[in-house]
């Protein structure tokens, strides 16, 4: 049952915004909504753990930050046994859902929140308030036609049990996600376009940088891809610039070669920057991350996480068309890519205007 903003009374304009724990990618595009209903006079508080809450803390200092338990999924070394890893741990994620539903009903009596903002948590839905779920994936691939139909109805029913489903991407052909976010069947609620989220703007910075590596994602893939990275940085002859994507970690690390510096972690506005001053970001192609470097327009090499097929997914399509050049973690050779993007003639992102995201917060008002 599904509740209508004319039955809320939106007195408090309190909204509660809960990321996903899974990377931090789901934590930085939700950095832009914040920064939205923040500017349209909403108060916001965050519901999150770990990275996820040591980032947004980061960016939003001054914001509540309620202790949630995610999902905590562990993932596995070998790409071939992902899925089965994810199966095992099917019963474990509908715990969280249950666990999730329970504790957002006592936060909305405690708080006395309007609404319910939700990137990808299944179960930050109640009748007492207006929920919107936040997802780039309507279509889930797995690469196989049964467990895709499978997943496409667990995904929609749960999607369909908030009032909205707010899409980070552009409506139409011109798109970053492809089938992922335009699918044939859509679900039951109203689904809008909120367009391309980022927490970057495009500046005109000097070329400081010859190579930017980015890490981010789940361990223990985060871990393979750096230390992969980091034995290949030893020998290279480039500027470079390593962000671990470790917001809460406190020791150093530190490269052999002098021509590279290795960060932990950097703040929105510094990470912007950076990117901007450089010739060539390296990435994993998580969508939020593909986000950014869409609004930066910035030459990338993708590396999806293996075994994470929306990820494959997203570096095979935006490859197929020239917005980037893809490669696997398996046997990565950093300076063989480089020499195949410098050879190759890169077409622009699409994006989109911020105005449809101001435009969508408003009518919740």
């Amino acid at each position: 049952m599904q509740t209508s903003l004319q039955n809320i009374n939106i007195r408090n304009k309190r909204v509660l915004i809960a990321p996903l724990d899974w990377g931090l990618g789901h934590a930085t595009r939700c950095v832009p909504i914040i920064k939205e209903f923040l500017a349209q006079g909403f108060d916001v508080l965050i519901a999150a753990e770990k990275n996820g809450a040591a980032l947004l803390e980061k960016e939003f200092p001054h914001l509540k930050i309620l202790p949630l338990q995610g999902y905590r999924i562990l993932y596995t070394k070998n790409k071939y046994f992902f899925f089965v890893k994810m199966l095992s741990q099917f019963t474990k994620i509908l715990a969280a859902i249950k666990y999730e539903n329970k504790w957002l009903l006592h936060i909305i009596e405690k708080h006395n929140i309007d609404i319910v903002v939700s990137d990808n948590r299944y179960g930050f839905h109640n009748i007492k308030c207006y929920c919107i779920f936040i997802t780039h994936q309507l279509f889930i691939k797995t690469g196989n036609h049964f467990t895709q139909w499978f997943a496409q109805k667990i995904n929609y029913r749960y999607i369909n049990k908030f009032d909205e489903c707010w899409v980070p991407d552009i409506k139409g052909n011109e798109n970053l996600a492809g089938q992922l976010s335009h699918p044939l069947a859509m679900p039951t609620i109203p689904v809008k376009y909120i367009g391309v989220l980022s927490r970057f703007n495009k500046s005109t910075s000097d070329r400081n940088f010859d190579l930017v590596v980015i890490l981010s994602g789940p361990e223990p893939q985060r871990t393979i891809l750096e230390e992969i990275l980091l034995k290949q940085l030893k020998e290279i002859t480039m500027k470079t610039v390593m962000v671990r994507g470790l917001p809460s970690a406190i020791d150093n690390i530190y490269s052999e070669n002098k021509l590279v510096e290795i960060i932990n972690h950097l703040p929105a506005n510094k990470m912007n920057d950076l990117v901007c001053s450089s010739n060539i970001v390296v990435a994993r192609s998580g969508y939020s991350t593909v986000m950014d470097l869409a609004v930066l327009q910035q030459p990338c090499i993708l590396i999806p996480t293996p075994g994470q097929t929306e990820q494959e997914y997203l570096a095979k399509y935006l490859a197929a068309k020239k917005y980037c050049i893809t490669a696997e973690q398996k046997n990565f050779d950093l300076i063989q890519e480089i020499q195949k993007l410098s050879k190759t003639v890169l077409q622009k992102f699409p994006t989109s205007e911020t105005i449809v995201l101001k435009t969508i917060i408003n009518e919740l008002k």
